[in-house]
């Protein structure tokens, strides 16, 4: 199965670490984007194709494990990694280059009907490709792939080609570009052409599609939000994304029948909310309005939530407090961990609100609450569920450290709809941090919504992807919509259907899949982590 994924704008770091997690898929990937101002060294960089001390600039620098030398990636430029499998012949990489640089020069040519580029082609002892105007070659494509086995022996490639759009080419002034001093770069609108960096991210990935195995499943991640008007910026982005907000479930309708929840309130309940005061904690059973707290507080089990009540972001479906935060509270951890104990809890569920005004997101805090468990109740079981702590590794692994018995972070929603539904957030960022847990050798899990205006396709590609890194346990539930202020729903999905999203997630290679209208995150918990137990559990440290 060929997936193609056009993912906007990516930090190198996070991308490569999605790469190398696809590289054990069982599907082949094409990724196209673009990066933030990033200098990257391949393994034949020489220190004096810097002319400026690295440091000095206002960019990214990072090793590369590509071949090739130093080179620029910055907005306007059209990034494409390919991660498929190849004949494992000494000549399959050789191939693979030609067949990236083919899928380049049919996108320029595409756009330059007109031969204002002149000869778009390759050039004899150069790798990329180039443009020839009046016999003066230029470079507008940098090519850089390594291959690799992965675990079960398959001969995999890494990393692609890179195609200047529109960029800014004072960026190529700090170095010797490629290594090649006698050449010079170019971008298509440097040499006159008229053309987007968005329409041709659309073309280079049909034309490396048609090379590198035939028809894809794809996936979008809107890249700007609609401009104008006087309607709410939610609204306006999820029109941008092709839902019409109007057209949706009025605010008031009646509920079906399978989203109707019998209150339960019994000793258990107020058991568990007189615990929850006395010790001044917060769950987000409360804060979010679970649909499931009655069933889950009857069953003496909850969902912590630290590092407080209050979110740095604004998500369209969150009911979460969104005020400027507290400082943390130092004795969050202990209390945490003395519910634990109290209630006598054979697997807690820690998540927190997103901490973007700590330096570590609030990671640290997180793994403190770990530890105080791990130290009070050794025998409980440990999930966190975090935020995507600004995609910073160092960060994350903090938690990871902790050795949590299952790290979870959600995606939330579909590719489409991500800067509708978390515009502070990213789909490939999401990716990024499941990714890192799993090669962490965590059980990993993610969860998502529906009834925001994805397709069930949509959905199964979402599931493909966390399959590809490596997740194990997907939640997917009914969209309910908190307030009139919030995303609305665009229609309820029926019971069946997410009996049939379980079976697609199953078939990609999904371990545990809990899907239905009432599911959320940490619901059934337990039961999932027995189903997706890894194959060498690693200890806790």
């Amino acid at each position: 199965m060929l997936r193609r994924r056009h993912l906007g704008r990516i930090s190198f770091a996070e991308a490569n670490d999605f790469q190398r997690a696809l590289l054990q898929s069982r599907d082949d990937y094409i990724l196209v984007f673009e990066h933030p101002p990033t200098y990257t060294r391949g393994v034949r960089t020489l220190d004096e194709h810097f002319l400026v001390p690295p440091e000095s600039l206002d960019a990214v620098v990072i090793d590369a494990d590509r071949g090739g030398d130093v080179t620029y990636h910055a907005p306007g430029q059209v990034v494409a990694w390919a991660i498929v499998t190849v004949a494992d012949d000494p000549s399959a990489g050789k191939l693979h280059v030609t067949r990236l640089e083919d899928a380049v020069i049919a996108t320029v040519r595409h756009f330059d009907r007109e031969g204002r580029l002149g000869r778009v082609d390759r050039l004899d002892g150069y790798p990329g490709v180039w443009a020839d105007v009046d016999g003066a070659p230029s470079k507008i494509a940098a090519v850089g792939v390594r291959t690799e086995r992965n675990e079960v022996g398959l001969r995999r490639t890494l990393h692609g080609v890179a195609l200047n759009v529109d960029i800014d080419m004072d960026g190529f002034k700090a170095i010797v570009p490629c290594g090649i001093a006698d050449k010079p770069v170019a971008s298509m609108t440097s040499l006159g052409l008229e053309v987007r960096a968005l329409d041709v991210d659309e073309r280079l990935g049909v034309e490396l599609e048609a090379r590198l195995g035939g028809s894809a499943t794809v996936a979008r991640v809107e890249r700007s939000a609609a401009s104008g008007g006087g309607e709410r910026p939610m609204l306006r982005r999820l029109r941008r994304a092709g839902v019409d907000p109007d057209a949706g479930v009025p605010i008031r309708s009646r509920k079906p029948e399978w989203l109707r929840i019998e209150a339960r309130m019994g000793e258990e309940y107020q058991t568990l909310r007189t615990l929850t005061e006395d010790l001044r904690l917060v769950t987000v059973c409360e804060e979010a309005g679970c649909p499931n707290i009655f069933e889950c507080w009857s069953a003496g089990t909850a969902t912590f939530m630290v590092n407080g009540e209050r979110c740095t972001r604004a998500c369209g479906f969150c009911l979460i407090d969104t005020r400027k935060p507290f400082a943390l509270d130092p004795t969050e951890p202990e209390r945490v961990a003395e519910a634990v104990v109290r209630l006598k809890l054979a697997y807690a569920v820690i998540t927190c609100v997103a901490r973007d005004d700590l330096a570590d997101g609030g990671a640290g805090a997180i793994a403190a609450t770990i530890r105080a468990i791990r130290e009070r109740s050794p025998q409980t079981n440990v999930e966190v569920l975090t935020s995507d702590l600004k995609g910073d590794a160092s960060s994350l692994q903090l938690i990871i450290d902790a050795r949590p018995d299952v790290l979870n972070h959600n995606v939330e929603t579909v590719a489409r709809l991500q800067r509708a539904v978390r515009p502070s957030a990213g789909y490939l960022r999401s990716l990024s941090v499941l990714a890192r847990s799993v090669q962490s050798g965590l059980t990993t899990k993610s969860g998502l919504m529906v009834g925001l205006g994805e397709s069930a396709d949509e959905v199964e590609e979402v599931l493909a992807d966390m399959a590809a890194v490596g997740v194990s346990i997907a939640t997917i539930g009914q969209y309910l919509r908190p307030t009139a202020e919030h995303l609305p729903v665009a229609r309820w999905w029926e019971p069946w259907e997410f009996v049939d999203l379980a079976e697609r997630g199953r078939r990609l290679g999904l371990k545990h899949v809990q899907s239905s209208p009432l599911t959320r995150s940490s619901y059934h918990a337990r039961e999932a982590l027995s189903d997706a137990t890894p194959v060498a559990a690693p200890s806790r440290r």
